[in-house]
């Protein structure tokens, strides 16, 4: 592996968020529901439930509904935007994108740049870079990056607790007209296989504890850290953090080994109430961040995508946020929206019933 020094990421003009939105279905399977049908009820809970899509819902439809949230907050039309990227590791084709159908559902169609992105679960922020860079140089005004998930568990493993559905999207514009400037952005990866899902392969494997260290943990502090050094800072200087959450416990583990106290977490740490959302389990905790922030605060984001890799960006809030915000609907309001469902209803919606 290079030795060489961090050099941060930076565009050659000022980039931000313009407008962001969060969208999470409405339909909640408790964890316990999960024990009760595969451990009698007697297993340990590592979140309280997760959402589940309806049976109308899939990545092309929850990102055109985070989506049209984005614009509202920006108030930008949809024939000004250039790009349209979606990272998910649930598009709902193999060969078809998902890019094409979120640019035409909202207007942005056709003389747009259109594409999927994957990287497990930092395809989300892994679009959000390459809008900075297409925004940075000036060959698009705006750009969207989306990162959404149905998310994927076999029946009985450890995932169907916490792999969920959701995730948010980010138009990316000018800094002069940013709700949330990004001075810079840093990325780190290896070649870790600590999850993955070959072709035809209906779930995905996990390599058990291997994906902990030196998969998550390794690759999260390095980009941290590295940006952190670049930049000049520390945790102290930083009013808000949000980190990958697969479960309650890594993203407060890596928190506290990078200085950053529970109270800078909190409000980004939604994965107890709806799961593991992989490509968005990032960028939604930065929403609900947004969703509170003032004028001033600063704040760090690291994703983290199996095989493996962690996007890390410094972000400063700007006083255009207090207004834009109210635009649209914040997270805490789709957390509130929910139903609950129990175990035979979300495997009828999820198609884990095999028929023939």
């Amino acid at each position: 592996m290079s030795d060489a020094t961090p050099t941060l990421l930076k565009p050659s003009r000022k980039v931000g968020i313009v407008g962001y939105g969060a969208y999470v279905p409405r339909y909640r399977l408790p964890a316990r529901e999960v024990a009760r049908i595969w451990q009698g009820g007697q297993a340990a809970l590592p979140i309280k439930e997760k959402s589940v899509p309806g049976l109308d819902e899939d990545v092309a439809t929850m990102s055109i509904e985070a989506a049209r949230n984005a614009m509202l907050r920006a108030g930008v039309t949809p024939d000004e935007i250039r790009a349209v990227w979606v990272g998910s590791e649930s598009h709902p084709y193999a060969v078809k994108p998902t890019s094409t159908i979120v640019a035409e559902a909202i207007g942005a169609a056709p003389h747009v740049q259109g594409a999927d992105l994957e990287f497990a679960c930092k395809a989300g922020t892994e679009a959000m870079v390459a809008a900075i860079g297409l925004v940075g140089s000036s060959m698009a005004r705006y750009a969207m990056a989306i990162g959404m998930d149905t998310a994927q568990g076999r029946p009985g493993d450890a995932l169907e607790y916490t792999a969920a559905a959701g995730g948010a999207a980010f138009l990316i514009g000018p800094g002069e007209e940013s709700l949330a400037v990004i001075n810079s952005t840093y990325s780190y990866v290896t070649d870790t296989p600590d999850f993955w899902r070959r072709e035809y392969q209906k779930y995905p494997e996990h390599g058990q504890r291997f994906t902990g260290e030196p998969a998550y943990f390794k690759h999260i502090t390095e980009a941290a850290k590295a940006m952190m050094s670049a930049s000049g800072t520390t945790a102290a200087d930083y009013q808000w953090a949000v980190f990958h959450q697969p479960n309650s416990k890594f993203p407060q583990r890596v928190a506290g080994q990078l200085g950053f106290s529970k109270e800078q977490i909190a409000p980004g740490l939604l994965v107890p109430l709806i799961g593991n959302t992989y490509a968005g389990a990032a960028i939604i905790g930065l929403t609900a961040i947004l969703d509170i922030a003032q004028p001033g605060d600063r704040i760090l984001m690291v994703s983290f995508g199996s095989g493996a890799g962690s996007d890390a960006f410094d972000i400063h809030v700007t006083e255009k946020l207090a207004e834009r915000r109210e635009r649209a609907p914040k997270t805490q309001d789709y957390l509130a929206r929910r139903t609950e469902i129990d175990y035979g209803t979300y495997v009828r919606y999820r198609g884990k019933l095999a028929m023939k």
